[in-house]
């Protein structure tokens, strides 16, 4: 319990200041790698419903925090995704790219769209923000899938084969 505790806070922290830092210059120019729906899906697959709902919302909470808008904007959006995923997470082959991709392009699209939703009346229209969406779909999901590969590699073992005991004896 401790050592997903620490790996939670952890991993939120990592994610927030790659996005306030490394991230900000790509999306300066157009290129969008969503990393909160991407450590979102991945410690939902890992953990399972109830810790991907609440990583999404501390997550989403700590990052409307670090910038300057409404309060709950990301919180409630990737909330849900980790509740959603987590919940999948069940009947789902974890380890498969595909799957993988699928779930990360996914996420990605959900939550591009409704950060982008508020943003309706400050940007030239609706194509805009649809290849904004599209974009940033197509770049996070395979980079994250590669990710998740080259962790696998380093670490000799699967993210989601302990997880999957776990989740399956709470059951």
């Amino acid at each position: 319990m401790m050592k997903a505790i620490g790996g939670f806070l952890l991993l939120a922290a990592v994610a927030l200041l790659i996005r306030s830092t490394a991230l900000s210059v790509l999306a300066a120019r157009g290129v969008i790698l969503d990393v909160l729906a991407f450590v979102t899906v991945v410690w939902a697959l890992r953990w399972g419903e109830s810790w991907g709902a609440s990583f999404g919302f501390v997550l989403g909470l700590a990052a409307d925090l670090d910038t300057a808008h409404w309060l709950g904007r990301h919180a409630l959006v990737l909330a849900l995704i980790g509740y959603a995923v987590g919940r999948l997470a069940r009947a789902l082959v974890r380890d498969n790219p595909f799957t993988q991709l699928v779930l990360l392009f996914a996420a990605t699209v959900i939550h591009q769209s409704w950060a982008l939703a508020f943003e309706l009346g400050h940007v030239a229209g609706w194509r805009f923000l649809l290849g904004h969406v599209v974009i940033a779909g197509l770049v996070s999901a395979p980079l994250g899938v590669l990710l998740v590969a080259a962790v696998r590699a380093g670490s000799g073992r699967s993210l989601f084969s302990l997880a999957a005991t776990e989740i399956d004896s709470r059951a």
